[in-house]
């Protein structure tokens, strides 16, 4: 893809936020209607996950921000301004925001997602005790649970191998017991 190696060319192999040298992916900013280099950047793996709030956002990790934001490049700019509205609870980022133009139509992009009036939490799966889920993980039952729309009691202390997470509900998960896919609340399991 001639957009990628463009993109990458111009980065000089580096995330064009926090200048890491570390393995680099081409994250386009959405919404685009088409990839072009003006639409997409080259990042790194902990810029991806706080972006897509898969990890918290380390505000130290972000102070990179008062160099980029200065890009000429309306896809850094756009990201720029979106992680300074997540951060505007640090002095220094609301101090970089004031200081930050954008035109009309990229303010207009920056602004499409609503990203922007998200805090800087993150929404994980996590269990009774706190613990963080992922895909794939065994968890147990810390209560007994009838299935509604079946006569399925799913017992306190059985274990639910290779969940699946809700995607829109950090609540929820979903496990096969007794071979009945079912959706259980995060609150009645703990990681095994």
């Amino acid at each position: 893809m001639k957009v990628a190696q463009n993109i990458l060319e111009r980065s000089q192999n580096k995330c064009e936020l926090c200048s890491a040298e570390s393995p680099l992916s081409l994250y386009e900013v959405v919404p685009v209607d088409r990839t072009t280099e003006n639409n997409c950047i080259m990042i790194c793996q902990k810029c991806l996950q706080q972006i897509d709030k898969k990890e918290p956002l380390d505000h130290a990790h972000w102070n990179c921000l008062s160099t980029a934001m200065w890009s000429e490049v309306p896809g850094i700019q756009v990201v720029s301004w979106r992680m300074l509205n997540r951060l505007r609870e640090e002095a220094w980022a609301a101090e970089l925001l004031d200081m930050m133009y954008l035109d009309e139509e990229t303010m207009a992009w920056a602004k499409a997602t609503g990203d922007h009036d998200n805090d800087s939490s993150v929404d994980l799966h996590v269990d009774c005790n706190g613990q963080q889920l992922f895909a794939g993980d065994s968890v147990v039952l810390t209560k007994s649970l009838d299935v509604k729309g079946t006569s399925l009691n799913a017992k306190m202390g059985t274990v639910v191998k290779n969940i699946r997470l809700v995607p829109d509900n950090t609540e929820q998960i979903e496990g096969k017991i007794e071979g009945q896919m079912i959706v259980i609340l995060t609150k009645y399991i703990r990681k095994a």
